[in-house]
């Protein structure tokens, strides 16, 4: 009977800690030049839905742990407002981390920080918008009226507050 309980106890570990993985199939992209950001609705870390509304003229992307890690901390050091001042929305795609890892960790830390971050917690939305090319650099868009005018992928802080400010 334990064996069993135990068995039950590891399955339920399993499939509570699995993540969204996208179904077989086409997904069209997202991130191309002259394609409107307009449909992009997403929860921020407070549970609330978000849209890329017409004043937003950048849009930063983290499809990675660690540059996700790198504008937080980033952000963290500027004036809660620093993102509104610069027409910028932060986008953190949290999707490839286990269900439970999100919910247990990730989303409660995120509420800590006080700049918004628009959260794409699932892992179809998020292979609409990460590529090979983009997986592990900072991306950020440039947008005119929620249409990406140009896409510029950056390696470091030093970058994309440089970006940011233009």
């Amino acid at each position: 009977m334990q064996k069993i309980f135990i068995g039950l106890l590891t399955l339920f570990l399993f499939i509570g800690c699995s993540s969204n993985t996208p179904t077989e199939g086409k997904i069209e992209p997202k991130l191309i030049v002259s394609h409107s950001l307009a449909d992009l609705k997403l929860n921020d870390q407070n549970g609330n839905e978000q849209g890329i509304d017409a004043d937003t003229k950048k849009v930063i992307f983290a499809f990675s742990k660690e540059n996700g890690h790198t504008c937080n901390d980033f952000f963290a050091t500027k004036d809660d407002s620093y993102l509104k001042d610069n027409n910028t929305q932060f986008v953190a795609d949290v999707s490839s981390a286990p269900s439970l890892i999100r919910s247990m960790f990730i989303m409660p830390g995120l509420k800590d920080f006080n700049h918004p971050i628009l959260v794409i917690d699932n892992a179809i939305v998020s292979a609409a918008y990460k590529t090979e090319e983009n997986s592990e650099k900072i991306v950020l868009v440039r947008l005119d009226n929620q249409v990406i005018t140009e896409i510029k992928y950056l390696n470091n802080v030093e970058e994309l507050e440089k970006e940011i400010e233009k």
